[in-house]
C-alpha cells in the first residue's frame, strides 16, 4: 500500500511517502508561515523524487490537529481536496496519537506514553495512552488543560514518557511531581510516525473523519470574547 502522509500542524510542513510500514521519502519545510503556498509544490516534488503520481497513492494520511489553528485547515482541506478529485482513501490522525508513534517506533516500549503539545500560557494539549496492548489505547482522553491540572490527573500512574514540545517546555515540574517520568528524545511531529499510526488506524476499519481537532478556541475567538 503506498500512504502519502500530510503534517501541517506545527512550523515543520512535513510529508512522506511509504509503502506499507517502509519510509520511502521524506520531505520537510521549517516555514510556518507559507505553508499555504508551499504545501502543494512539496507534495508534487516528493512524488516525483519517487516517482509516483496522487494515482498511485492507497491511502491519504492528515495530522488534523491539535496544533496551529490555520496549519491544520490548509493540510486538511488539501487532503480533502484529493479525496474529492480522486476518490483515494483518506484518513485523519491526532497530533497526540502521532508522537505516540514517534516513541514506538524509535524507542524502547513504555507501559504508559502522554503526548503534550504546548498550548502556551502554562497550558497544554494532552493525551495518555496504555501501549500494554499491541495497539496504543487512550486512557485519558484530548484536552487542553493547565500543566497542574493534568499533573493532579497523571499521579496515578508510574513510569510514563512524556513525547511533544510540552514535554520539553515542562520536563522539571513534570520530574519533580510525578514518579519515575522519563522524557523522548523525538518530539517534533513526524509525518512518517503519522503515516504508520492511521495505516494502523486503517487496517483496524477505524472511522477517522478528517475534522480538524482544535480543542480550545482560537486566540482571536478569545480575544473577542474577552472584549
Amino acid at each position: 500500500m503506498k500512504i502519502l502522509s500530510i503534517d501541517t500542524s506545527s512550523n515543520l510542513c512535513s510529508i512522506s511517502i511509504l509503502d506499507n510500514t517502509k519510509l520511502v521519502k521524506e520531505n520537510i519545510l521549517n516555514d510556518t508561515k507559507n505553508h499555504s503556498e508551499k504545501i502543494i509544490p512539496i507534495i508534487a516534488q516528493t512524488l516525483k523524487e519517487t516517482n509516483l503520481s496522487l494515482c498511485d497513492i492507497d491511502l491519504l494520511v492528515c495530522d488534523k490537529g491539535p496544533g496551529s489553528f490555520t496549519g491544520i485547515r490548509i493540510g486538511v482541506a488539501t487532503v480533502m481536496s484529493f479525496v474529492d478529485s480522486l476518490k483515494i482513501s483518506a484518513i485523519g490522525i491526532t497530533s497526540l496519537e502521532s508522537l505516540v508513534y514517534n516513541v514506538l517506533l524509535n524507542e524502547e516500549r513504555p507501559s504508559f506514553i502522554c503526548s503534550l503539545i504546548d498550548a502556551k500560557n502554562d497550558n497544554l494539549y494532552f493525551e495518555l495512552y496504555s501501549t500494554l496492548s499491541d495497539t496504543p489505547l487512550s486512557i485519558i482522553p484530548a484536552e487542553c488543560k493547565n500543566v497542574n491540572e493534568i499533573i493532579k490527573q497523571l499521579k496515578q500512574f508510574d513510569n510514563i514518557r512524556f513525547v511533544g514540545d510540552g514535554a520539553i517546555a515542562h520536563q522539571s515540574t513534570l520530574s519533580l511531581s510525578l514518579n519515575n517520568a522519563t522524557f523522548s528524545t523525538h518530539n517534533e511531529i513526524s509525518s512518517y510516525s503519522l503515516g504508520i499510526a492511521g495505516l494502523n488506524a486503517f487496517n483496524l476499519s477505524r472511522k477517522e473523519d478528517l475534522l480538524p481537532v482544535y480543542l480550545r478556541k482560537s486566540q482571536a475567538e478569545r480575544a473577542r470574547e474577552k472584549n
